[in-house]
């Protein structure tokens, strides 16, 4: 076991309307040492695609490194699942990568989508939305359920290869969940700030799965 104290790229990802930002703001105003950000706060383009959240992506890891050399952690909100972290070109430079996926019910889901953008969302957007967090549910469990949903017609930089011989037994395929569905925003919040620390911990430790060298490292029956 060794011990490092880098910093850790920390980001609540998840289809839309399961809470990511509300928690992730609250969590900040709680901890020390940790910067804040939405994903989307750069401006989405009107044909936003997936090379632009690929591209972006990338831009809020170039910008994670940046508050990594001031001993800074960047909590990020967005939509960019773990494998897409992975394959962006700086993620290795990263001293530690860790996500969390913040889910909720489609029933909540399709009401907080109503009641956040009322009649902007019809029938076949509603159920593309519920559609990507199942999928989100999915990659979490398995990096083996259906890669193609990220990598067909990606940016064509992104490094796939890096975890798409992965299994789901592989220590470094580790995405944490929080359910917000029977949760308070109180209790969501509690439980972001205790992956928060323990993440922290793990990379401090020594045992996090995706620390600096992650790359060259192999955990397929899920052993360090």
């Amino acid at each position: 076991m060794t011990c490092n104290s880098g910093r850790v790229l920390l980001e609540l990802t998840g289809s839309s309307c399961s809470g990511k930002t509300t928690v992730a703001r609250a969590v900040g105003e709680r901890i020390g040492g940790v910067v804040v950000h939405d994903f989307d706060e750069v401006g989405v383009p009107d044909d936003a695609d997936r090379i632009w959240r690929n591209r972006t992506t990338e831009m809020w890891v170039r910008r994670a490194l940046d508050y990594q050399r001031r001993g800074l952690d960047l909590l990020l909100t967005g939509q960019s699942p773990l494998g897409e972290v992975l394959a962006v070109p700086s993620a290795p430079l990263l001293e530690g990568i860790a996500v969390c996926l913040v889910d909720v019910s489609d029933g909540i889901r399709r009401r907080r989508l109503a009641e956040r953008d009322p009649g902007r969302w019809d029938a076949p957007a509603v159920e593309a939305f519920l559609g990507w967090a199942d999928w989100h549910r999915q990659h979490a469990r398995d990096p083996r359920y259906r890669p193609d949903v990220i990598t067909d017609g990606s940016w064509s930089e992104m490094v796939w290869n890096r975890w798409t011989d992965w299994t789901a037994g592989d220590r470094r395929w580790s995405t944490h969940l929080i359910d917000t569905t029977d949760r308070s925003v109180a209790d969501s919040v509690d439980q972001v700030e205790l992956w928060v620390a323990d993440r922290r911990e793990a990379l401090r430790s020594g045992l996090l799965g995706l620390s600096r060298g992650w790359t060259d490292r192999a955990f397929p029956d899920g052993r360090p």
